[in-house]
């Protein structure tokens, strides 16, 4: 058997606020959530789920890099700006409104709604 990517639970302050943040800055289509996660679903039905976690009260930023096309990472990038969302070129948030022309693409880092560290990226680093 091979090893494949499935899901991950992603803390949210607000599950479906930040679903919906995902999927309109991304153009993907509503999935069928339950229980207390309000999925998106991602290419090889990978489910990012979004979620309020009992007891937590501060969420832990974490950081996903999400690999997209150029014409998504255009489009994208226009909606990021169109929606003055603070973006950075650098995971340091040393270069802000910037984007980098790192490993022969391009990338943007910014924080969703929850504050989690998020980079889109149009080449993998391998």
């Amino acid at each position: 058997m091979t090893v494949t990517f499935n899901h991950t639970i992603i803390a949210a302050k607000d599950g479906a606020e930040s679903a919906r943040f995902f999927r309109e800055l991304l153009e993907l289509p509503e999935a069928p959530s339950w229980g207390p996660f309000t999925n998106v679903r991602l290419d090889e039905g990978v489910l990012l789920q979004f979620a309020v976690l009992p007891g937590v009260e501060e969420i832990q930023v974490q950081h996903y890099a999400l690999l997209v096309d150029d014409g998504l990472f255009d489009r994208a990038y226009a909606r990021l700006r169109e929606g003055g969302i603070e973006h950075w070129a650098d995971p340091h948030m040393k270069q802000p409104g910037e984007t980098n022309t790192e490993h022969g693409g391009r990338g943007v880092y910014f924080k969703d709604p929850a504050g989690h560290l998020i980079e889109l990226i149009t080449r993998p680093y391998l």
